[in-house]
């Protein structure tokens, strides 16, 4: 990773999903988590605050150091336990049917691999365990336009913005990786245009491995 990728790319993260059109969004997603939870792509902690008071502790992967350290002022404040927990979704660091419950906020768009990310996900949530989520991706079919526009940027936008695609279907990734979409919402978000703004909202469930 070079000084862009880790001094001066966190940062810009950090004030972009800080904005507060994201804020609504984050409270439905932490909504009816319970347990201990994994969230992969923690970021600088921006989903902290909305942490339920049912949830026990929070394991965070998180690549970036200086993302974790902007987050310390909100891990300090949290009534929830929050550890750093490993860097890197593909491989996640606990023995099967560790956790209750997964968080992924914004984070498929980025993470290389998104399908064995969401696999590994799924084999440290126990049986019946949840992922919610909420992650931009492809618009809608009904958006043929909107699509062809996020294809037609997304090269420029991937190498700009830290490996981030526009156009990974969601839903695709989670059912590719074994989840059951149970509850879905898919919108745009307000006050971003669409090509970057094509949101799904909702919680998939993972039945046992092999199941």
């Amino acid at each position: 990773m070079g000084f862009y990728a880790e001094r001066i790319l966190p940062r810009i993260v950090d004030l972009a999903c800080g904005a507060r059109a994201t804020l609504p969004l984050r409270r439905r997603v932490c909504a009816g988590l319970a347990g201990e939870v994994v969230e992969i792509g923690f970021g600088s902690g921006h989903n902290v605050p909305f942490y339920p008071p049912d949830v026990t502790g929070v394991a965070a992967i998180e690549p970036s150091d200086l993302g974790w350290r902007l987050a310390a002022d909100r891990v300090r404040a949290s009534p929830v336990p929050v550890r750093r927990a490993g860097p890197d979704g593909r491989s996640l660091p606990f023995e099967d049917g560790t956790f209750d419950a997964a968080l992924s906020t914004w984070t498929l768009c980025t993470i290389p691999d998104p399908v064995t990310a969401l696999r590994e996900v799924r084999r440290v949530l126990k049986p019946g365990g949840v992922l919610h989520f909420v992650e931009h991706g492809l618009a809608p079919e009904g958006d043929p336009r909107v699509r062809r526009v996020q294809r037609l940027i997304e090269p420029l936008h991937t190498r700009l913005c830290g490996g981030c695609h526009l156009t990974r279907p969601t839903v695709d990734l989670l059912t590719a990786a074994g989840f059951t979409v149970t509850e879905l919402d898919v919108f745009y978000q307000e006050g971003a245009p669409k090509p970057f703004a094509a949101d799904s909202l909702g919680v998939a469930l993972s039945p046992p491995l092999g199941g």
